[in-house]
């Protein structure tokens, strides 16, 4: 019984020392950061021919990692739940091109802006549609929850369009549109921006934009000191060149917001 009770202590001291480690790296930051992401809005991020994830964001976060000393794990998750993934504590950090809005800022916590980026129409290039007041009647696509749908039900003529597709992602509804679908689609103009540079000749800009916004970086609520720590990894990345350099590689200039 004594030989028994002792070998009771040895084991309880040592889960003992091992549960307090493990919080101990918790508090201290070091656990991976999970980061849920869209993995089909190119350039921020998305899978290239190799199915790897690359893009901006994903190389502005490793990037924020390294100053933060954690590692970062890309999550791709359902757009649509991307809020309830970050409450729940599934992911620790919405970073995709997620725009910064009033009602968002009432789910999670934000950066600073990072970006600027507007909501654009796109239509096939030998489109008759021009201009806004030209989408009466017809049928226009765009991603389910998005900032898109927010700034086309800002605009006077949402109540002038035939119908309203709503699809996944971006990659469903570009397609979509180039057999004939739907007749427009609202989008980041970063992102369309990209498709047009790979696909010359096949789409083409509305002269005037839904709404101007800015990407933040979502962090969930209550969290205010993983908020700081990583608005300080992205000042110092502002300060010593390195989100210039990433900005340069993915849009040909500097475009992060200081």
């Amino acid at each position: 019984m004594k030989r028994l009770a002792s070998m009771v202590l040895v084991v309880a001291a040592a889960l003992s020392i091992f549960t307090g480690c493990s919080s101990k790296g918790a508090e201290n930051g070091s656990k991976e950061l999970v980061i849920g992401i869209d993995d089909k809005f190119a350039p921020m991020g998305f899978r290239d021919e190799k199915n790897e994830i690359v893009g901006f964001d994903i190389d502005y976060a490793k990037a924020a990692g390294e100053k933060m000393g954690q590692a970062v794990k890309f999550q791709p998750i359902d757009w649509k739940t991307k809020e309830s993934e970050l409450s729940s504590g599934r992911i620790d950090l919405i970073w995709n091109g997620y725009t910064i809005t009033d009602e968002r800022k009432g789910k999670v916590l934000f950066t600073k802006p990072y970006l600027k980026n507007a909501q654009v129409v796109v239509t096939k290039s030998n489109s008759p549609v021009t201009k806004l007041d030209d989408l009466a009647g017809k049928v226009v696509g765009l991603q389910s929850l998005s900032s898109a749908a927010d700034a086309l039900n800002a605009n006077p003529v949402k109540s002038k369009i035939k119908s309203v597709t709503e699809y996944a992602d971006n990659v469903l509804a570009l397609s979509d549109l180039k057999i004939g679908r739907v007749e427009a689609v609202v989008i980041d103009e970063v992102v369309i921006k990209y498709y047009m540079s790979k696909d010359q000749g096949a789409f083409k800009l509305l002269t005037d934009s839904l709404a101007p916004e800015e990407y933040g970086i979502g962090v969930k609520k209550g969290n205010e000191a993983l908020l700081q720590k990583l608005q300080k990894a992205l000042d110092d990345m502002n300060q010593d060149g390195t989100a210039a350099k990433i900005s340069e590689k993915w849009f040909g200039e500097n475009k992060v917001l200081k």
